[in-house]
């Protein structure tokens, strides 16, 4: 067993995100931290035209763990996206909540909206700030590719040797979303030294966007070398998919969620950090599909180049460049920019 994972997985419930949370109680077994982050960017569409102020997933989150005697530690988090550029009524909306049970040797199970097993898999590529993994992010709540809503799970790690173990997680989603049915998922992986290659998969019905009950489905593959923001780290991912993804948020023409029946989503990054903490990255991703009733073809395709910087531990500078590829569907081509500064609380 992989003491180390299962520690880290603890600690996320007392460090929301790279940078450490504010601790505000630690006693008798008990700790109580708020953390998260804000950021202001501009960004802007090079081929269309205009610049906008946005905000970039700014959060706040609620994190305590509990000494639960024997070897056991329970955690609970709580925590909100915020919209602090145009107020209203939306000001606060879920992101993650959760309670935990971690043990050395049992391994861990959550319940609640949580980042999902199959993320754990998919998401190798979701990293830089400005530009990163899009089609993991379509109905992810609901199909349980991002974060998971209404999710039991439970984690794993065995150490095999100093250089190799194996990690595995499965999930289940009650089907509370309305146009989604029970989901399951699968995620089994294998760490050597600074490797790790991973498969994942996600099944369940759906009616969300069609016209009958289909059976929404994804395998993921995935690889990865080093980690990122420490040195050289390369990753890629691919995933076969039928009735997951969908067309309206890479089609400005479309009127309706446009569910494709088998599409693939594809995803590589490659990134170095110097030693004062400058980031580049590059990277590519696409979206196929093999629906001939709404596109065969290609959805999107687009490559960025992005820098980012630790100005101080918690204040990171970034900008990235994203350049549009093309596409089979009805819609412009559309280079886009982003620079900005994040916040860790």
């Amino acid at each position: 067993m992989n003491k180390k994972i299962i520690a880290l997985a603890v600690a996320a419930a007392a460090c929301a995100t790279q940078a450490s949370a504010v601790e505000l109680y630690n006693q008798d077994g008990s700790t109580f931290s708020i953390g998260g982050h804000v950021a202001i960017s501009a960004k802007g569409n090079s081929d269309v035209g205009g610049t906008d102020l946005i905000s970039n997933s700014p959060r706040i989150n609620f994190n305590a763990t509990q000494d639960l005697g024997n070897g056991f530690t329970a955690d609970a988090k709580g925590e909100w996206s915020l919209n602090y550029l145009d107020g209203g009524e939306n000001s606060f909306t879920t992101r993650l909540g959760y309670i935990g049970v971690s043990h050395d040797v049992y391994g861990r199970a959550v319940a609640g909206t949580q980042w999902a097993p199959y993320y754990d898999v998919a998401g190798v590529t979701d990293m830089p700030i400005a530009f990163a993994n899009d089609f993991l992010y379509d109905n992810h709540g609901a199909l349980g590719t991002g974060r998971a809503e209404n999710m039991v799970s439970y984690r794993n790690d065995f150490q095999l040797n100093d250089n190799l173990s194996i990690f595995g997680g499965l999930g289940l989603q009650d089907g509370a979303t309305a146009g989604f049915d029970n989901r399951g998922q699968v995620a089994i992986g294998v760490n050597f030294a600074d490797f790790m290659v991973g498969y994942a998969y996600t099944a369940g019905d759906r009616t969300d966007g069609l016209t009958s009950k289909e059976d929404a489905t994804s395998h993921a593959l995935s690889a990865k070398y080093g980690s990122y923001g420490d040195g050289v780290y390369v990753a890629g991912v691919y995933t076969i998919n039928e009735y997951m993804n969908g067309t309206t948020n890479y089609n400005t023409n479309a009127s309706t969620a446009d569910v494709l029946d088998d599409s693939n989503g594809m995803e590589f990054i490659v990134a170095y950090a110097f030693a004062n903490s400058l980031n580049l990255s590059i990277n590519y991703e696409t979206l196929q599909s093999n629906d001939k009733k709404v596109v065969d073809g290609t959805v999107y395709s687009q490559m960025a180049f992005q820098a980012e910087y630790n100005i101080t531990p918690t204040f990171v500078g970034f900008a990235g460049y994203q350049l549009d590829l093309g596409s089979d569907l009805n819609k412009e081509e559309n280079d886009m920019w982003n620079l900005g500064v994040r916040y860790y609380l």
